[in-house]
């Protein structure tokens, strides 16, 4: 049995058109995930800061927190400067340096390491979760957004 030879340039495969005619519509990337921090960032001048924005990591981001002098020094310093390049708002602040993310509470820094695995490994930001009163499983938003629901 011969095998043909596989294509230099695979083509993407033919995507129907639409039940109206139309083009089909492009499919989007979600790159930005909107977040309510747990207990928030305070800052010098005691403002709370807890809504915020987290983009999806490039191969970048990860790679220059290798060439940081802190990583260098303490391997566990690698989470800070690595939020600190994919934290885009949080609050009222300019910008969120390594040194804000340094001085969150715990609590929160674990909240945005599990956002950051999410989105960037899973590609989303929703949990499976049973009621423990009725068994009842469904799926929640982790990234927040509205009251209550950090």
């Amino acid at each position: 049995m011969r095998r043909s030879p596989l294509p230099l340039v695979l083509d993407e495969p033919p995507v129907a058109e639409q039940a109206d005619g139309r083009p089909p519509a492009r499919e989007t990337l979600r790159t930005e995930f909107d977040f309510v921090l747990p207990r928030g960032y305070l800052d010098a001048d005691g403002v709370l800061h807890r809504h915020g924005t987290m983009r999806l990591a490039t191969a970048r981001d990860e790679l220059l927190p290798l060439y940081d002098a802190r990583v260098q020094e303490n391997p566990a310093f690698t989470t800070v400067v690595l939020l600190s390049r994919v934290l885009t708002s949080l609050g009222t602040l300019s910008a969120v340096s390594s040194s804000v993310v340094e001085n969150m509470f715990a609590s929160d820094v674990a909240f945005l390491q599990d956002l950051y695995r999410r989105i960037n490994a899973e590609g989303h930001t929703r949990a499976a979760v049973t009621c423990p009163s009725c068994a009842h499983r469904f799926d929640v938003d982790l990234s927040g957004g509205r009251l209550g629901e950090s």
